[in-house]
């Protein structure tokens, strides 16, 4: 061997986001002029610097190499102690390479990161939103999830309650926001919230949210209904308290009758005639009315025309029955509140289980927001309506839900192979609403709409979800043969 090396000093320590420095000496013992290459290799070489990365040397002399390591911050630098190593290559004899090799030990450090998703959550008896707790650190992390609210007027159920999380990793912990109190009529109100990320000797991470609680019933049919009872109690009062006197004037007329018919004595003594002799009662005749013949459009007098009942009504026409919007094909699903289409991402087909979603409203073909709604049961639907499936004619795929039957609401609606049969929740019935517009209603799924994420805002790209049918949210769909109707 013609090379003698010595690591100075052959172990260190440095933190995460901070360097240090290790000196190797390297003498040449040889009997020639050599230049040496210098490589670092092993886990930690891909932050290590060698400075030089050559050497040239004549025999007998010493030249010294300054190896610089800077791990950064994150998860890749594992804690603990990682052994490195130098491959050294002569020039004049490649062949014999040297690896010298050392120690150096990372200190640990723990970051961790919350997120909710999504940061606001609205419903009436319940909320659900995912906490994603992030381990940034090179440690595991181990801690809790806590809930609370200023004035406590919501309870909290929290899946897990504690995590364990490697470094570089996630954990998502479900948690159900319960309030205390329904609010049965009114509008909605905010409650803000917190939960807490605790771990062992280091102050809690808190993430804040907001449960927007909505009201059982609207404020106005409150106020409708408030104000019917005072009508009803005012009628009842008002009717007991000047009651009409019912009497029936028969008996009173029957008696004037009697007294104005009945015969008076005569002052000579005349005998009244008996009942076989009473003079007759005069009938009182027919009033006489004279009909013009009515035109019967046959002409003529009333014997002409067209029968026998010239002066008899004629049978109404039946109204005509509005023509039904399903089956349809190629149409465009328009939002009518955010005045964007159904489509899928991107301009191409979807994927199966892939998102559905809205954007600006574009005609033809070229885009994928055009839909064919094919009827697969006419009259299975509720009140007899007709049953259908919504195909994407791109990609011939249709809007579904994950697993089978009934889901929740806020279930992101998605893309996949049609079925139509029952036993999947691919069918859909259009509900008419006063506007003109209509709620499309998932059957299998208690009939809830398809609905826009968000309250009445959806932007560019927001996806479709299922959600409660309600007034005034972003409900209501135009199904238009093009973006002219």
């Amino acid at each position: 061997m013609t090379l003698w090396t010595s690591l100075e000093p052959a172990s260190a320590t440095v933190d995460p986001g901070s360097s240090t420095c290790v000196r190797l000496r390297v003498r040449n013992t040889g009997d020639v002029v050599d230049e040496y290459r210098f490589e670092p290799v092993g886990d930690v070489a891909p932050w290590t610097v060698v400075e030089p990365q050559t050497l040239r040397l004549y025999p007998g002399t010493t030249g010294t190499v300054e190896l610089t390591f800077a791990p950064p911050r994150t998860p890749d630098a594992v804690a603990g102690p990682n052994p490195y190593a130098v491959r050294i290559t002569p020039t004049e004899h490649p062949d014999a390479v040297t690896v010298p090799e050392g120690n150096l030990t990372v200190t640990p450090f723990t970051e961790v990161r919350a997120e909710l998703v999504p940061p606001t959550v609205k419903g009436r008896f319940r909320g659900r939103p995912k906490l994603a707790v992030d381990n940034l650190g090179n440690t595991k992390v181990t801690a809790s999830v806590a809930g609370s609210d200023t004035g406590d007027h919501l309870s909290y159920e929290i899946r897990p309650g504690n995590v364990q999380i490697e470094p570089g990793r996630a954990a998502f912990v479900e948690t159900t926001l319960k309030p205390r109190q329904i609010i049965w009529f009114g509008s909605k109100e905010e409650r803000p919230y917190t939960l807490a990320v605790r771990r062992s000797g280091v102050d809690p991470t808190e993430v804040e949210g907001t449960y927007v609680q909505r009201g059982f019933l609207p404020r106005w049919l409150a106020t409708f209904l408030g104000i019917a009872l005072a009508l009803t109690v005012a009628f009842v009062m008002i009717w007991i308290a000047y009651k009409p006197q019912v009497r029936t004037s028969a008996t009173e007329q029957l008696e004037q009758t009697g007294i104005e018919l009945a015969p008076s004595p005569s002052a000579d003594g005349q005998k009244l005639p008996s009942g076989g002799e009473s003079a007759p009662v005069e009938q009182p005749q027919p009033e006489q009315t004279s009909e013009e013949p009515k035109n019967d459009g046959g002409g003529g007098d009333g014997d002409g025309g067209g029968g026998d009942g010239g002066g008899e009504k004629q049978p109404e026409k039946p109204a005509k029955k509005e023509p039904s919007v399903v089956p349809a094909n190629n149409v465009l699903l328009r939002n009518t509140v955010t005045k964007m289409c159904a489509e899928l991402p991107g301009r191409e087909g979807g994927e199966i289980n892939g998102p559905v979603q809205q954007s600006a409203c574009r005609e033809g073909v070229a885009d994928n927001q055009v839909w064919n709604l094919e009827v697969k049961y006419p009259k299975a639907g509720p009140g007899g309506t007709a049953l259908f499936q919504i195909r994407n004619i791109k990609d011939q795929l249709c809007m579904d839900l994950p697993e089978y039957g009934a889901q929740p609401t806020k279930t992101p609606i998605t893309e996949f192979t049609c079925t139509g049969t029952q036993a999947d929740n691919q069918l859909w019935w259009v509900d008419k609403q006063k506007s003109g517009h209509y709620w499309i209603r998932n059957f299998a799924s208690n009939n809830k709409c398809l609905n826009v994420e968000g309250w009445s805002d959806g932007g560019e790209f927001a996806k479709l979800t299922l959600f409660d049918c309600l007034d005034g949210d972003d409900q209501e769909w135009e199904i238009l043969t093009s973006l002219k109707d």
